[in-house]
């Protein structure tokens, strides 16, 4: 059974720094893409970034975070800097991107909170 399980989230004020770590389990995802997305309260669910080939990010949050992924841990990070209250949202992993752009994996999520 594959599991995709998020750490890192946490409560932290405008202009700090977080890394979200998600670690998947039940099979490897070395040669799959792997994204993060994000769900701010009323919103819909948005892309972040994702690795694969090379890496893609969100407009809002180029040159603030970086995806990365070691896959000797079967596990892909987020390094969000500069945090702005606008980052505020749950932020979910995904891995085994298919052919119709959608993910077969998700995790549960993990909430970030950034305060002004």
């Amino acid at each position: 059974q594959v599991q995709l399980v998020e750490t890192g989230g946490g409560l932290v004020q405008a202009g700090d720094s977080l890394r979200l770590s998600c670690a998947a389990s039940g099979r490897t995802f070395s040669s799959s893409t792997m994204a993060w997305f994000r769900q701010a309260p009323g919103k819909e669910r948005a892309f972040v970034a994702a690795v694969g080939s090379s890496t893609n990010y969100a407009d809002s949050v180029k040159g603030r975070f970086t995806i990365s992924r070691d896959n000797t841990k079967n596990t892909v990070y987020l390094q969000m800097n500069s945090l702005k209250p606008e980052d505020t949202a749950v932020y979910f992993c995904a891995a085994f991107r298919l052919g119709d752009g959608t993910y077969k994996y998700w995790g549960q999520g993990t909430q970030v909170t950034v305060s002004s």
